[in-house]
């Protein structure tokens, strides 16, 4: 059993060096080629409408706000500033989404976004959406990229086709410390002892941010707040929960067999979902001891088990909003048809750990 264990370990390493690292490598080039178009257009909107300030920048060799969603698809977050006179309202009627609210009414022309706050007293995510939708539309035909980028049409997000073969979102936020939503109250739950209390106080001063980007939740309901609803993220959070251990490898080579292997019609499956199932096992093995590299391959199989039931299932909760379901709106062959992929994968990596030579 532990020559067994020993093998996969061997076999996993070999492949992170191998596949991952090229993987990386890849994607490394592409955000560099990404960002530069994304900068250009940024640096023009900017010009037009100065309360549009690019927060795209690069620190040790990352680009800050640039979350990749596939090899070919990416989203940068646009930080906007002064979210001052607003309160967060958070009363879990919109899964997965919060709405901010004049503090007081006589605040309005105090407000850096007058123009974007409903009568009933609400920062509109929409409204602030279409005003950058309009401003980079006018970018784009102005930037000096013009010939190898345009807009996606026909969706209220903002969206950049560059050369063919990449697609950028654009996604205006606001970030929000010291503050932790109350739909995220139950977080951590109090039986479980990972990630422990230092942990905990660290990713809640960390905070989240609101995203104006459509709500999956929502999809096809029609309501007054659903347009003005801001999209709760926690992205650094999440990266502060898997920095020991073996916690980063096994995601990297979880994206890399999702990439290489999971990438299926209909979308079913994204690198937020391996995400999200990584924070799960997490829980499950709460000691660090768990997370040793000579404990790679069992976690991965783990994930793997788990992501086949989440898909047979159909349901898959977000780790810090439990009513939000990451697979709301994904056709249910498309999940059926990833479950059985899913299957096939794990009992390859299950039965012949050197079947990872040839994924």
């Amino acid at each position: 059993m532990i020559a067994t264990q020993a093998k996969l370990v061997y076999q996993l390493n070999k492949y992170n060096n191998e596949r991952c690292q090229a993987r990386k490598a890849a994607i490394a080039k592409t955000i560099r080629e990404v960002c530069k178009v994304v900068s250009d257009v940024l640096k023009e909107v900017e010009v037009q409408e100065p309360r549009f300030i690019s927060s795209l920048s690069e620190i040790d060799a990352r680009f800050e706000g640039m979350e990749v969603i596939s090899p070919n698809e990416f989203e940068v977050v646009l930080y906007l500033n002064q979210m001052g006179v607003f309160n967060f309202v958070d009363d879990g009627s919109l899964p997965g989404c919060a709405v901010l609210k004049l503090s007081d009414g006589r605040k309005r022309s105090m407000s850096l976004w007058v123009e974007f706050i409903t009568a009933s007293g609400y920062l509109s995510a929409r409204k602030i959406r279409s005003r950058f939708q309009t401003l980079v539309a006018q970018a784009v035909d102005k930037c000096s990229y013009r010939d190898v980028v345009k807009m996606v049409a026909d969706t209220s997000e903002v969206r950049l086709r560059i050369r063919e073969r990449y697609v950028v979102q654009i996604t205006p936020a606001f970030k929000c410390t010291g503050i932790w939503p109350r739909s995220a109250a139950q977080w951590p739950m109090p039986h479980i002892p990972w990630p422990g209390p230092n942990r905990v106080a660290e990713c809640k001063a960390e905070g989240f941010n609101l995203l104006s980007k459509e709500c999956y939740s929502l999809t096809g309901k029609q309501s007054s707040a659903e347009s003005d609803a801001w999209v709760l993220q926690f992205s650094e959070a999440e990266n502060r929960l898997l920095m020991a251990g073996c916690r980063k490898k096994c995601l990297s080579v979880l994206k890399t067999l999702r990439d290489r292997h999971l990438e299926l019609p209909g979308q079913p499956l994204h690198n937020y979902h391996m995400k999200t199932l990584l924070l799960y096992e997490c829980e499950k093995h709460p000691r660090e001891t768990d997370w040793d590299e000579s404990c790679l391959g069992d976690r991965l199989n783990g994930i793997l088990l788990q992501l086949i039931s989440c898909l047979q299932c159909r349901r898959c909760p977000h780790y810090f909003l439990p009513n939000l379901d990451l697979f709301q709106g994904k056709p249910h062959s498309a999940l059926e048809a990833a479950a059985k992929q899913a299957w096939r994968l794990a009992r390859e990596i299950l039965t012949n750990a050197k079947s990872l030579d040839k994924l």
